[in-house]
């Protein structure tokens, strides 16, 4: 005679709760039965925690700084003199350039970031050199026109929630620029009506600097 766990399990699959290709074949009756490991439906993954998921298995990597003092920084000046070369200095110069970019320090290349403030380095795509990239300029993302949040995250190496987080605070930050009024076509939240976006003062951007500064602390921490 059956267990009460493989007659619970007989009904889930009758029921469509379960397909029946992910069940572990030795898991069947008695003991191995209650250890299962079944998807149903209240288990399952729902359709915006698989959306906010990262694309990618690897995080950004962010590299810190070295403060130096400008004895050493003469003499890296003197070991590694600075070579100058071409590089597109407007939008036009830069459109007839080979894809994937190859020019990293463009800071509309999404290979990595700059920090304004600490200067630190972060590697978008860590796991990946620049001409294996799909998309390398920022810009060229823009051209395009409006894209989802879940294309952005795969793009920039970033889930669909940051992206959002991102996107609400440039918001903020135009409107408090008071030129919100040309881009409120943009802002549109369908049935919910306009967006109502958050007032960005000093102390906020200070709060943004160390969210920032703590989420590239976890990063590295995972890595």
């Amino acid at each position: 005679m059956p267990s009460e766990a493989t007659e619970k399990l007989l009904k889930a699959i009758d029921a469509g709760e379960i397909d029946i290709s992910e069940i572990d074949p030795l898991a069947v009756d008695g003991s191995l039965a209650k250890k299962a490991d079944v998807q149903t439906a209240d288990s399952a993954v729902t359709r915006e925690q698989r959306r906010s998921r990262r694309k990618r298995a690897v995080r950004a990597r962010t590299i810190s700084v070295k403060r130096m003092t400008k004895r050493e920084l003469e003499l890296g000046r003197l070991l590694y003199p600075e070579t100058d070369y071409y590089k597109p200095k407007s939008r036009a110069e830069c459109l007839g350039t080979e894809r994937p970019c190859p020019y990293v320090s463009c800071k509309h290349h999404l290979y990595l970031d700059v920090s304004p403030r600490t200067g630190a380095i972060k590697l978008n795509f860590p796991d990946l050199e620049v001409w294996e990239m799909k998309e390398t300029c920022a810009l060229d993302v823009a051209d395009r026109g409006g894209t989802t949040l879940e294309d952005v995250g795969a793009i920039m190496n970033l889930t669909r929630e940051r992206i959002r987080q991102v996107e609400v605070r440039a918001l903020a930050k135009l409107e408090a620029l008071q030129e919100m009024e040309a881009l409120r076509d943009y802002v549109d939240e369908g049935p919910v009506g306009k967006r109502r976006l958050p007032v960005i003062n000093e102390d906020d951007e200070d709060d943004d600097d160390n969210d920032d500064e703590q989420m590239d602390g976890d990063e590295l921490e995972a890595i």
